[in-house]
C-alpha cells in the first residue's frame, strides 16, 4: 500500500542552533509560519522542539507553551502530523517526569523516542571539543518508561538510532515486549560520534532493522547528505530535512528557512519516482505499516 509514496518530515528548529545566527523559528507565530511553508512544499509531518521564549536558545518543557505552539501550527497547517521531541540527556526521574507531563498534555500523534545512549561529541579543526563531551543517557529503564507513556497515550514512537548497536537493540526491545507496533525507525547519520552519512552504509542498516517497519534517514551535515537522501528514497525509506539538520541546499546555498529544504527533498523523491504522501496518506502508512 502506498509504496510509491514518501513521507516527508520537516525538522522545524532543533535544540542547539542559535536563532540570532541562523533562521531557526522558536515563537509560536514563527513556527506556525514555517510549518505552513513546509506543508506547501510537501511535508506531512512537523518535528519540533519547544524553546524558552526569552532568547530561544534553550529547551522548554512547559506544557502550556507546547500546546500554544501546536495550536498555532494546526491553525496554519491544519492537517499536519505533530511529532514532538522527548530528547533529554539526563536520566533524572524529576526531569523525565516533566517531559512525561508535556507529552500527556499535548498528546501528539508521534514523538521521538531516543533508543540508546551515545557519547555526543564534536571536534574543532584545532582538536578542541566543540562543546563539553556529553553523554546522551538513554538506559533501557528510561526507554521503557518513555515507551509506556507513548503507548498509554496513543503516541507512535519514532525510534531514533544514532549507531548500529542502538538500531539492533530495537529487535531486542520487541522480543522483550517493551516496544510494540506501530513504531517508526530513524537512522541518524552525520553526528561525529555516531553513524556517518554514507550511502554504502544504508543497505547494512536496513538489514539490521526490525522487519517491515517504516524508516527514514536523518542526515546532519552539508553537501554529503544529499546523495544519502537520494539513496534513502531509492531504497524505500522516508525523508526528513529542515534547519535542525542542515542549513545548506544541494548546491551549497545557505537557506533562509525550512521551505527550500523540503522542496529539495521532494525534488529528489520525484526524481526516483515517488510522490510526497498527503497527511491523510501518512496516517494510513504509519498506522498500517507495510
Amino acid at each position: 500500500m502506498h509504496d510509491d509514496k514518501v513521507v516527508v518530515t520537516c525538522a522545524l528548529n532543533g535544540v542547539l542552533t542559535n536563532p540570532e545566527k541562523h533562521p531557526v523559528p522558536y515563537t509560536p507565530e514563527e513556527m506556525a509560519e514555517e510549518a505552513r511553508r513546509a506543508r506547501e512544499a510537501g511535508a506531512s509531518i512537523v518535528h519540533l522542539h519547544v524553546r524558552e521564549q526569552n532568547s530561544g536558545r534553550f529547551p522548554s518543557w512547559d506544557p502550556e507553551l507546547a500546546q500554544e505552539i501546536v495550536d498555532a501550527i494546526q491553525d496554519e497547517a491544519p492537517e499536519m502530523l505533530i511529532n514532538l521531541t522527548t530528547g533529554v540527556p539526563s536520566n533524572d526521574d524529576d526531569v523525565i517526569e516533566t517531559v512525561f507531563e508535556y507529552l500527556r498534555h499535548v498528546q501528539p500523534e508521534m514523538a521521538a523516542m531516543n533508543s540508546g545512549s551515545l557519547n555526543y561529541l564534536g571536534i574543532r579543526s584545532n582538536g578542541d571539543w566543540k562543546w563539553p563531551p556529553m553523554l546522551f543517557e538513554n538506559p533501557v529503564d528510561k526507554v521503557e518508561k518513555f515507551l509506556d507513556v507513548m503507548h498509554d497515550n496513543d503516541i507512535i514512537p519514532e525510534c531514533e538510532c544514532f549507531d548500529t548497536g542502538i538500531l539492533r537493540s530495537l529487535n531486542l526491545y520487541e522480543q522483550n515486549g517493551i516496544l510494540e507496533r506501530p513504531f517508526t525507525v530513524s537512522l541518524i547519520q552525520g553526528v561525529e560520534s555516531g553513524m556517518p552519512a554514507r550511502e554504502d552504509l544504508l543497505p547494512i542498516l536496513i538489514d539490521e532493522m526490525p522487519d517491515d517497519v517504516h524508516w527514514q534517514s536523518i542526515l546532519i551535515g552539508r553537501e554529503e547528505i544529499w546523495d544519502v537522501h537520494r539513496r534513502t528514497a531509492e531504497l524505500g525509506g522516508h525523508l526528513r530535512t529542515g534547519v535542525e539538520d542542515t542549513f545548506y541546499l544541494p548546491d551549497g546555498e545557505k537557506v533562509d528557512g525550512n521551505g527550500p529544504l523540503i522542496e529539495a527533498v521532494v525534488d529528489i523523491a520525484r526524481d526516483v519516482g515517488r510522490e510526497p504522501a498527503t497527511p491523510e496518506e501518512t496516517r494510513e502508512i504509519l498506522e498500517h505499516g507495510h
